[in-house]
């Protein structure tokens, strides 16, 4: 009874789900489909006028040139310039030079391709960035209008328009080239505004162009040309009225065409879109919602049954036992029935609960073990190379009988490899460290005179305790590799700060240093696996403070003031720590 009462339950819940849901859908598409379409008109409409206003910005940026032009000083004394002949002088020659490098500066000043003109009555020539050539008074004077003026070019292929704008000094209502002291001609081709065009055209949908009555109109390059002209041919039958947004119908299909018309360049910009593109997929998934309701409310049926049957029992009887696992009830079994999946996943949980506490007590004491071999690994890995370099400082110096550095060496390097070799301790303080680095760099002052090296550590730092032969290395690091192949280096600086839980140790020296991308690159390299191009040094130690005090630990390298490399080792003490609280004692006592 229980069970049919859940079916029936389930079933009226997903009808009654349904109904409303479709209602609602229907409605909400509806409204949907009209706020598109009247949100993507307002769209359109405002991006073709963002877009028609960075056009007149060229232009009017275009258009400004001859009035800034005009007022150039060598362009002021062109017209004071008089010639005895017809032939330019030498003076008159480098004049218009000079302003040819301006025209040139200017031309290439604007993304737009254009040209510019200087026409100078005083020497009768017309002046551009290559040339200067004569002209004539009537020809100019048929050619200056006010305003933008559009010629149509007949080219190979297509129809483009030649837009000029002309500027003169000083200013009449009515133009004479004889009475005009400058004259100015900016020119651009209209495959500037077609690029333009181009880069508008971006999301495969749009086709704008524009239009001028009586005039022709100017095409994207990819733009369907055909359909293009209909479409015009429609507008002109309607009658344009300025900007506005429409809908037409042409070969069976819905356009929403968007205008917008420029007063400045007396053209329409044009952009068009098939309403079947974009309603489509709505139509679309109209159809899938409701195919998608039918049968969804035919397979809740089925659902509902096997849910409860085949899942519901098997998962509720898993639930209690994995509660009673989670109570830490061992002994917890759960019933096996049929041959099925959670037969199988039942047999699974029995035998999960029996090895459970076995299996943590064993990885637990696998993890030590792990980190524990890991951090003695990490600690034994030495440098050879060191050992023979001394026992042939010895052996050197006891061929040449001198006896005090071979006792002092001797002295030293039983120190060194006396700290080296005993460390059964995972910390020891960092007194024993620089000590053990003093005894080091005493070794290698011997090797070498010119090192000169000096520690500054804070008291309360030098009882801290941390991993051994963390600090050596970075040493051995700075006197190999940057004190020793420069000859002119040998000054190498330990210092020591603490803030609060942050502690820092800083190796630097006046060696050759490493370029910014070198650093960036070791820096890199430390945190991944360590390869055969990288000595185990540096990585040695950044891996065992991470592992010893978490991710944030760890080497950073930086140009020094002194003119070699900075290494910096920094960590934080945990808050609950002896260390800190050493630290923190001794801070407030001094």
């Amino acid at each position: 009874m229980y069970r049919y009462n859940l079916f029936s339950k389930i079933v009226s819940i997903m009808v009654i789900m349904l109904i409303p849901i479709t209602i609602l859908y229907f409605y909400s598409n509806k409204t949907t489909t009209d706020v598109l379409r009247s949100e993507l008109n307002t769209s359109n409409s405002n991006q073709l006028s963002f877009f028609q206003n960075q056009v007149e910005t060229n232009m009017e940026l275009l258009s400004s040139w001859p009035i800034l032009l005009i007022h150039d000083p060598d362009i002021l004394s062109l017209k004071d310039t008089v010639l005895p002949t017809e032939n330019l002088n030498l003076d008159a020659i480098n004049l218009v030079k000079r302003i040819q490098t301006k025209l040139s500066i200017q031309e290439s000043s604007s993304n737009w391709k254009s040209k510019l003109y200087l026409y100078s009555p005083a020497i009768h020539r017309v002046v551009t960035e290559r040339d200067a050539k004569s002209y004539e008074d009537e020809e100019l004077k048929r050619e200056v209008k006010s305003g933008w003026h559009v010629e149509r070019i007949a080219d190979q292929y297509e129809d483009r328009f030649l837009f000029s704008w002309y500027s003169f000094t000083p200013y009449s209502s009515e133009f004479s080239p004889q009475r005009a002291a400058t004259i100015m001609k900016v020119e651009f081709d209209s495959q500037n505004i077609e690029d333009m065009l181009d880069k508008f055209k971006s999301d495969g949908r749009r086709d704008p162009f524009y239009y001028k009555q009586g005039m022709g109109l100017i095409f994207n390059r990819s733009a369907d040309k055909p359909l293009a002209d209909k479409l015009v041919e429609r507008l002109e039958e309607e009658q344009l009225n300025g900007s506005e947004n429409r809908t037409l119908m042409m070969d069976g299909q819905s356009y929403s065409v968007n205008i917008v018309y420029s007063d400045k360049m007396g053209w329409y910009l044009i952009d068009y879109m098939p309403l079947s593109d974009i309603l489509q997929p709505i139509h679309k998934s109209n159809r899938l919602f409701y195919f998608s309701m039918g049968a969804l409310l035919l397979m809740s049926c089925l659902v509902a049954y096997i849910l409860y049957v085949q899942v519901q029992l098997p998962i509720r009887q898993l639930v209690g036992g994995f509660q009673r696992l989670k109570q830490g009830d061992y002994s917890v079994r759960v019933g096996i029935k049929g041959k099925n999946e959670f037969s199988f996943l039942s047999g699974r949980f029995n035998n999960m609960v029996e090895q459970t506490q076995e299996l943590i007590e064993n990885v637990l004491m696998e993890k030590i073990h792990v980190r524990e071999a890991r951090l003695k690994q990490l600690q034994s890995q030495i440098n050879p190379h060191f050992f023979y370099n001394c026992f042939s400082f010895i052996t050197s110096m006891a061929k040449l009988g001198n006896r005090e550095a071979v006792v002092g060496m001797s002295h030293n390097l039983s120190r060194y490899y006396r700290y080296t070799t005993r460390q059964e301790r995972d910390l020891v303080s960092l007194t024993e460290e620089i000590e053990f680095v003093a005894h080091y760099l005493e070794i290698q002052n011997m090797r070498m005179s010119r090192l000169q090296y000096s520690i500054s550590i804070p008291p309360q730092m030098r009882r801290l305790e941390i991993p051994p032969l963390v600090l050596q290395p970075l040493v051995e690091n700075a006197v190999l590799h940057g004190i020793e192949p420069l000859a002119s280096a040998g000054v190498l600086r330990i210092t020591g700060s603490c803030s609060g839980r942050t502690m820092t140790l800083t190796v630097e020296d006046d060696g050759q240093g490493m370029l910014p991308e070198a650093m960036e690159e070791l820096e890199s390299k430390l945190s991944s696996a360590m390869d055969e191009e990288m000595g185990c040094g540096v990585w040695n130690v950044h891996q065992r403070m991470r592992l010893r005090y978490g991710e944030a630990a760890g080497l950073h390298f930086a140009l020094s003031p002194l003119g070699g490399l900075q290494a910096t080792l920094q960590w934080q003490l945990p808050e609950s720590n002896t260390d800190t609280e050493k630290i923190s004692g001794r801070e407030q006592h001094d």
